[in-house]
C-alpha cells in the first residue's frame, strides 16, 4: 500500500511533497561472517538494561550581554513613545527569532536575543537552550521583561558558529513569586522547586520558523548565532547544477521486516538516489533512528543535494526505525542481537532488492547518542560488514551493568566499556568519524579518550568538537560532514579540520 513520505527542502526540517514512498514486507534471517551471534535484543552479553545516562557535569554559566536593540527599545518606552513596542513586534515577526546582532568589539561572537510576547497573565518566562540551561539552577534561565510592556527577553553572548535548539516555558498560572525578587524573598531551593514544573510546559517559539524535532517530546526550535548557515561544501570549482537535475529526487520507501534477531517486526526506510548507479552497487549507509531522520527530519533532501552537487557518490540509505524510547533503550548499545539484525538480516535483505554494495570499505553505519555507541559497537563486532563508522555524541557511559559503580568504584573514572572492548582486540582497518559538542560535559572527555584509543590501535579517526550540544540541530550538519569525510570524492579535499 503506497503512502506519502515528505522530504525536506533544506538540510533539516520542513516537508516537501512528491517523494515516492511505499511499504513492503519481508522476512530477514540468518547469520553472516563478521556478525556477532546472539538471541533477541536484550539477551546475551549485554543483557536487558535500562539505558539511562549517569549524572554529568553541570554546564558552565552562559554569559549574558545587553542587546543593542532591546536597550534602544527600553529607552523608547521610557521616553513615552507608545508605538515603539508595536513596531518592534512587527519587525520581529517579519525577520523571525532569535534576534542576532554583531558585537562590534568582539567579531567572533554574537548577541543572540531570545524573545517571548507575554500577556497580562504572564508572571515569568523560562528559556531552555540546549547545552546552556542548568536545570539545577533554573533562575539563571529566566527571561527579563521591559517594564510596562509585553516584551520578555534574554540575550546570550554566543560564538558565531553556535548552533542549537531551545524551548520556552511561560508561566501564566498566577503564582505569587515575582520573577526578579523571588530569589531574595525566599530560599533559593524553594524558588527552584517552584520553577521545576515549568519544564513540562516548555514548547516552541511561535516566531521561529526553523523546527527541529526531538525524540520523545514535541518539537524544539533550532537556532543559529550566525545570520545564515553556510551551504554544504560542494566540489571545488563545480558549476551549479542544472534546473532539471536539481529537481530530481531520490526514491524514498518504507518497508516492514520481520527480524529473527530482534524477535520483532521493524519498519525500515530506504533511499535510492536518482540516476544511474555504478557497477557493483552504490555505497551504503545504515542510518540508525530512521524514524527521526526520515520520518521527522526529512533528511533525504540532504542526500539529494550532496549527491547532485558531486560531494558524495551515489548512496543507498537503509534507516531502521528505533520505534520508541523504551525499545531503543532495550535494543541499542553493545547488544549482539541488534548488530546481528543490521549485519546478518538488514544488509542481505537490502542486497537482494536494491543496487547496493556489500563492500565494507564502502559501507557506513551511523548513529547519534545511544545510536552513536551502537554504530561504534557494530564496527567492532561486524568488521566484515561495516568498515566505516560515523558516531555523533556517542553515549560512551553505556555498559552492560548500567552507569552505576563497578566493583565499588565510579565507572566514570575509568575507561569506557566500549574503549576496553576495542583495546581487547578488534578490526584493524576501521575508519571512524567522531563528533561531540563543546557543551556536552563529560561526554567530551570520553570521546577524546576513545579517539586516542582507536588511533593507538592504528585506526583512522577524524575527530571534531563542534560548538553545540546533544542536539539534532547539530547532528544534521554533522551527518553531512561525516559522510563527506568517509565517502566523499577523493578530489574534493572536503575532510573537516579535526583534532
Amino acid at each position: 500500500m503506497k503512502t506519502s513520505v515528505g522530504t525536506s527542502t533544506g538540510a533539516v526540517g520542513g516537508t516537501l511533497p512528491g517523494a515516492a514512498a511505499g511499504t513492503a514486507t519481508g522476512t530477514a534471517g540468518g547469520t553472516v561472517p563478521g556478525a556477532p551471534s546472539g538471541g533477541p535484543a536484550g539477551t546475551g552479553e549485554a543483557g536487558a538494561v535500562h539505558a539511562a545516562p549517569p549524572r554529568t557535569s553541570r554546564p558552565a554559566p552562559a554569559e549574558t550581554v545587553d542587546s543593542p536593540r532591546i536597550v534602544a527599545l527600553a529607552a523608547s518606552v521610557a521616553g513615552g513613545r507608545d508605538a515603539a513596542v508595536r513596531e518592534f513586534w512587527a519587525e520581529t515577526e517579519g525577520q523571525g527569532t532569535p534576534l542576532v546582532e554583531p558585537i562590534p568589539w568582539d567579531p567572533e561572537h554574537r548577541a543572540v536575543t531570545f524573545l517571548w510576547r507575554g500577556t497580562e497573565d504572564t508572571r515569568r518566562v523560562l528559556l531552555l537552550v540546549n547545552g546552556l540551561v542548568d536545570r539545577s539552577h533554573l533562575v539563571g534561565s529566566l527571561m527579563r521583561r521591559i517594564h510596562g510592556t509585553d516584551v520578555w527577553h534574554l540575550t546570550y553572548r554566543l560564538r558565531s558558529d553556535h548552533r542549537g535548539s531551545y524551548a520556552i516555558a511561560p508561566d501564566t498560572g498566577g503564582g505569587r513569586i515575582r520573577t526578579a525578587a523571588a530569589p531574595e524573598d525566599g530560599p533559593a531551593d524553594d524558588f527552584q522547586a517552584r520553577l521545576l514544573p515549568l519544564l513540562a510546559e516548555a514548547g516552541p517559539d511561535p516566531l521561529n520558523p526553523r523546527p527541529v524535532p526531538a525524540r520523545g517530546r514535541g518539537p524544539a526550535w533550532g537556532v543559529s548565532a550566525r545570520p545564515a548557515a553556510p551551504p554544504p561544501r560542494g566540489r571545488p570549482g563545480a558549476p551549479a547544477a542544472a534546473t532539471a537535475a536539481a529537481a530530481r529526487r531520490g526514491l524514498v520507501e518504507r518497508h516492514r521486516l520481520t527480524s529473527a534477531a530482534l524477535a520483532a517486526r521493524r519498519d525500515v526506510w530506504t533511499y535510492v538516489p536518482p540516476g544511474p548507479l555504478p557497477d557493483g552497487g552504490a555505497d551504503a549507509l545504515v542510518l540508525l533512528d530512521g524514524d527521526m531522520w526520515c520520518g521527522r527530519l526529512g533528511v533525504q533532501a540532504l542526500f539529494d543535494r550532496l549527491i547532485r552537487d558531486g560531494v558524495l557518490p551515489p548512496l543507498v540509505v537503509l534507516a531502521p526505525d528505533a520505534v520508541d524510547n523504551a525499545t531503543r533503550a532495550r535494543e541499542f548499545g553493545g547488544r549482539p542481537a541488534y548488530v546481528n539484525f543490521l549485519a546478518a538480516e538488514l544488509l542481505p535483505w537490502a542486497a537482494a532488492r536494491l543496487p547496493v554494495t556489500f563492500d565494507p570499505s564502502r559501507t557506513v553505519v551511523a548513529g547519534e547518542s545511544l545510536g552513536g555507541l551502537t554504530a561504534l559497537y557494530a564496527g567492532l563486532a561486524a568488521p566484515r560488514r561495516f568498515g566505516k563508522v560515523l558516531a555523533q555524541s556517542p553515549s560512551l557511559w553505556w555498559r552492560p551493568g548500567g552507569p552505576g559503580p563497578v566493583d565499588g568504584t565510579d565507572a566514570a573514572d575509568g575507561p569506557s566499556w566500549l574503549a576496553e572492548r576495542y583495546a581487547g582486540g578488534g578490526p584493524r582497518e576501521l575508519r571512524a568519524h567522531l563528533r561531540v559538542g563543546r557543551y556536552e560535559g563529560d561526554m567530551r572527555k570520553r570521546c577524546g579518550e576513545l579517539r586516542d584509543t582507536l588511533r593507538g590501535l592504528g585506526h583512522s579517526v577524524a575527530y571534531t568538537e563542534y560548538n553545540g550540544g546533544h542536539d539534532y540541530a547539530c547532528w544534521a550538519g554533522g551527518l553531512a560532514e561525516g559522510l563527506v569525510d568517509l565517502l566523499g570524492r577523493a578530489d574534493d579535499g572536503a575532510r573537516e579540520g579535526g583534532v
